[in-house]
């Protein structure tokens, strides 16, 4: 079943209650004939670190909001939630909600992975706006899914803002990523779900050789292979690292 603006798919998205980036980043990244529809993930947890986890546990209910609206695939839009969690607590609630839904469902630390897969990345480069204990959590999380996190570049958190990464700038976020050393990895991710990230892959897809992917981009990129049936490869992963489609709305949207 299809509906009017989303004939090639459309993808249930979940966002974390005050991020500011996915909904737009989205827009951009989408290829025409597919759509989204978009939930918020919510805690009144007072820590980060409760939030985060409360956002993964609650999953189903989380996914629950959308009804029986024809999704074909549930992207889950927060990376720092897989990385306190870890990989085992994640992939036994991935397979579950699959079971239960009977569509994929694809976290935006798995989209990550099955980019660094599709390109034979084993020694990868992190663009961390996370604090000390985030990066911390998010490089174990990355050696225990089997990478070898060669680098890390912090970007500049914007403090005294609502939110110190969601208020990033892609200035920031791009100084960051030129700050990746060349040579020692061979791929990128930038990450959060919530910094501001396409302008800088356009300005950079690649560190050298190692092409640059963030949370949103492979996260767009993995449900668009999931919705509309193609197999995530290195050619098609790749032609989103060059933004061949999505860089044309981008300009255009940006000015």
């Amino acid at each position: 079943m299809t509906v009017e603006y989303a004939p090639r798919g459309l993808v249930g998205v979940l966002t974390p209650q005050a991020n500011t980036t996915v909904e737009p980043e989205f827009a951009i990244l989408w290829p025409p004939g597919i759509a989204m529809l978009n939930a918020r993930l919510t805690s009144t947890k007072p820590s980060i670190v409760a939030r985060l986890l409360d956002y993964l546990r609650d999953l189903p209910g989380a996914a629950a909001q959308f009804a029986n609206a024809p999704i074909g695939t549930l992207a889950f839009a927060c990376t720092g939630a897989s990385y306190y969690s870890g990989v085992a607590e994640e992939d036994a609630l991935v397979a579950r909600m699959q079971d239960a839904l009977g569509i994929p469902v694809i976290t935006a630390a798995l989209a990550v992975r099955d980019a660094f897969q599709a390109v034979g990345a084993e020694r990868i480069g992190l663009v961390s706006p996370y604090p000390d204990d985030l990066t911390e959590a998010a490089t174990t999380y990355w050696t225990a899914r089997g990478f070898d996190v060669a680098a890390v570049s912090r970007g500049a958190m914007a403090d005294g803002s609502f939110h110190p990464i969601y208020a990033m700038s892609a200035a920031g976020a791009a100084a960051a990523l030129a700050a990746m050393p060349s040579g020692r990895v061979q791929a990128v991710a930038m990450l959060g779900t919530g910094m501001p990230t396409l302008g800088p892959i356009l300005g950079q897809p690649f560190v050298g050789d190692a092409p640059v992917t963030s949370c949103m981009h492979a996260l767009a990129w993995r449900s668009v292979c999931a919705v509309t049936g193609q197999a995530p490869g290195r050619d098609n992963f790749l032609a989103w690292v060059r933004g061949e489609g999505w860089g044309a709305r981008y300009r255009e949207r940006m000015g």
